[in-house]
């Protein structure tokens, strides 16, 4: 007797009723758990904290705490939390300020239902989502951070030591690729990626896939 997979548990934050409510019907009849809702940043850290969804789609624009430093306390101490940022807004500086403060992916407002379905579902499974054209826009900020030269910290410790395999895989993550395009790229399973990565993450002590991206860049492993 098989036993069907829990649903992915999502919670949707944005201040307008209307659209809070309606994107949480398009995902409850997609079959996901809606465990939450909250129409401002701090019931959203509050109730986030309760419930600790999968997923949280945010907006950016809330009362009483902005989505960014929503995002930024939520992925600080829920590490499994992936975070869809869905916002009106294309500008560039809220786009980066939202991946630095650890969102996963960036979804305009304009996309329609099956567009964001898409997104939660690569979100929950760990892949970088952003709305066409905001992917460049990322990979160039991650090279220009990894270009600025290191605040002195004393003796440097000796690196650690990553498989042959978890190497490849970082490599390839420089580049931009998803988890999805790196297991067919590796003729591998998702799942073995998302180990991989995470393995990798805790070896170099590292949190989020923007640390690591920059990381491997530093090291050029993006040009290999």
């Amino acid at each position: 007797m098989t036993t069907e997979p829990a649903p992915v548990t999502v919670m949707v934050v944005d201040d307008h009723p209307m659209w809070r409510d309606a994107v949480a019907r398009d995902l409850a009849a997609a079959g996901y758990s809606v465990v939450a809702t909250a129409g401002d940043g701090p019931q959203a850290v509050r109730r986030a904290r309760a419930t600790r969804p999968d997923v949280l789609v945010l907006d950016l624009n809330l009362p009483g705490l902005p989505g960014v430093e929503v995002c930024r306390q939520l992925v600080g101490s829920q590490p499994g939390l992936r975070v869809l940022v869905l916002s009106a807004s294309g500008e560039h500086a809220d786009v980066l300020e939202a991946v630095k403060s650890g969102a996963t992916g960036y979804l305009l407002k304009s996309a329609g239902a099956p567009e964001l379905l898409d997104a939660v579902a690569r979100t929950a499974a760990g892949d970088p989502v952003f709305t066409p054209g905001l992917a460049g826009l990322v990979l160039g900020e991650y090279r220009r951070l990894a270009s600025e030269p290191e605040p002195p910290s004393g003796a440097a410790p000796d690196a650690p030591r990553l498989t042959d395999r978890e190497t490849e895989v970082l490599r390839l993550v420089a580049k931009g690729l998803s988890y999805k395009q790196i297991a067919e790229r590796l003729v591998i399973s998702h799942r073995t990626v998302q180990n991989h990565v995470q393995n990798t993450l805790g070896k170099l002590q590292l949190h989020n896939r923007v640390e690591l991206v920059r990381y491997a860049i530093e090291r050029g492993l993006d040009d290999a």
